[in-house]
């Protein structure tokens, strides 16, 4: 898994995103997230970028930690080029996408591969999880897991099929679905890297919540930058793909945030408390 805090996500950013990406990593960011699925992304101009990196920049691909998604057939958009051909069986396209990530992207190896979500039928979805196995034991692949995977119970079968855990999960992670408890715990307590997107947007209402005002008044940072910290002080590396420069390095820096000392039980000053307060919000703490 990435020893990154924070991912830079680069789901629509069409025409803009080699731009996007370059200027990310000079801002700090040195994990990246893209898929093979040209109607969201552009692998391609990830690839772009990396090549600008280190050609202008010095900035060397092994410096980097780059991810990217198997999608399947119902996750794409038919009048696009595809990453495989569609009536192969589920292994073979997978394989098929992974071999043409590594070729847009110029890279002889990808730090990650996600399913972009698992399959209709769970023999399928053991199916292509196998292939990733298999890419992951040719030295392809250092890490595998799934994204949009809501039930714990798919990623404990899969484990039992595949004799293999799941190392990384990407979810939707708001208010809108109570923060993916029941995942975010297991991967919690497994050793499963739990990887967050909609962290900002899906949550209004716990942005303008006041116990995370209250936090963000005491440490000088902006109530965004106080989510993704305490999101990260629970296990949790966020992505995200804002398109602004100062954005960029705000996010960055919420590393080095301090909230640590606040989460003890015992500390009842303003800002402890009101750390306690969205850990019971979100994390039912």
């Amino acid at each position: 898994m990435t020893a990154a805090k924070i991912i830079y996500g680069t789901a629509w950013k069409k025409e803009r995103t080699t731009a996007l990406v370059v200027s990310a990593v000079l801002n700090g960011f040195r994990a990246i997230d893209t898929a093979a699925q040209p109607k969201h992304y552009r692998e391609d101009l990830v690839g772009e970028a990396l090549r600008e990196l280190q050609e202008k920049h010095g900035i060397k691909r092994e410096d980097l930690w780059i991810q990217t998604k198997f999608t399947q057939l119902l996750g794409q958009d038919r009048s696009l080029p595809l990453p495989y051909r569609p009536n192969e069986g589920i292994k073979n396209q997978l394989l098929s996408s992974v071999e043409q990530s590594l070729g847009v992207l110029g890279v002889a190896y990808l730090d990650s591969v996600l399913m972009h979500s698992p399959c209709k039928s769970a023999s399928d979805t053991e199916a292509a999880f196998r292939a990733l196995v298999e890419l992951q034991d040719a030295g392809k692949v250092k890490h595998i897991g799934m994204s949009n995977t809501y039930d714990v119970a798919i990623l404990e079968a899969i484990e039992r099929a595949c004799g293999k855990r799941v190392q990384i999960v990407q979810n939707r992670w708001h208010e809108g679905n109570h923060w993916d408890r029941g995942v975010a715990r297991y991967c919690r307590e497994n050793g499963i890297q739990y990887q967050s997107f909609w962290t900002l947007s899906g949550s209004p209402r716990l942005l303008a919540h006041p116990s995370l005002q209250t936090i963000a008044n005491a440490k000088n940072c902006t109530p965004e930058q106080a989510l993704f910290r305490l999101a990260q002080l629970h296990g949790i590396t966020p992505l995200s793909g804002t398109t602004n420069e100062q954005h960029m390095r705000e996010d960055v820096a919420v590393q080095d945030i301090d909230l640590e000392n606040h989460l003890d039980a015992a500390s009842n000053d303003e800002v402890s408390v009101a750390v306690r307060d969205v850990a019971r919000l979100v994390w039912g703490l």
